[in-house]
């Protein structure tokens, strides 16, 4: 028997990218901040969705609706925020900078992205787990060949893992005054805002295997 571990890592482009968008709102009435919000998410939602299939989701993830008070002992209502999450998968990567730039221009808005990866059902997976399963059949046969013998049968494949990371980012180029990351500033408005120059993080995809082989006893020399 002859045990082995075959290995495949991957390097590709990212296909999808996940931003959240939290939409804010404050006013000294709670029905009117409420409002306002309601006003800003329903802008921000509209804007997305003319983009029609190059988004692949939007989700609200959370809202939420807060008195703040007053610093002191009274503990008096000085007005209310509210804040609503949405969470966007952009499929078409090529629109991605420009829809960065046009949400970064609504001045209550704060982006946090992008984050590059995968779809769960991407053909790289089957790849990587080919690739891991021949490097396998390879190492298997290289050692039956190194002992004058040869390989006759599979008795065990387990997978034993398929992981994906991020490649260190490179750095994205703001253009325009926009500042991307954490929070997004809007710039002095043009006619049209200008769009991210913005380099896909390369997604690294790793699998493993174990396999065990039967082979057929080597012909050693006799002495």
């Amino acid at each position: 028997m002859i045990s082995v571990r075959g290995e495949a890592t991957l390097l590709v482009d990212p296909e999808v990218a996940d931003l959240t968008v939290v939409i804010i709102a404050q006013a000294r009435d709670r029905r009117e901040a409420f409002e306002r919000l309601v006003k800003r998410n329903d802008e921000v939602l509209s804007l997305v969705r003319s983009y029609g299939d190059s988004i692949d989701r939007v989700e609200s993830t959370g809202v939420s609706v807060a008195p703040e008070l007053r610093k002191g002992k009274d503990e008096k209502i000085r007005s209310y925020s509210g804040a609503v999450r949405v969470r966007i998968t952009v499929a078409d990567l090529a629109i991605l900078g420009e829809l960065l730039a046009r949400i970064a221009e609504f001045e209550a808005a704060t982006i946090d992205g992008p984050h590059w990866r995968l779809r769960t059902a991407s053909p790289v997976y089957r790849e990587a787990r080919g690739r891991a399963v021949a490097e396998a059949v390879t190492r298997a046969r290289d050692y039956a060949e190194a002992i004058g013998s040869r390989i006759t049968g599979l008795i065990e494949l387990a997978d034993t893992g398929l992981t994906t990371t991020s490649v260190v980012p490179r750095m994205a180029r703001a253009a325009g005054g926009v500042v991307f990351g954490a929070r997004a500033v809007p710039a002095p408005a043009p006619a049209e805002p200008p769009a991210l120059d913005l380099e896909p993080q390369q997604q690294t995809v790793y699998a493993t295997v174990e396999a065990r082989f039967q082979a057929a006893q080597p012909d050693f020399p006799t002495t």
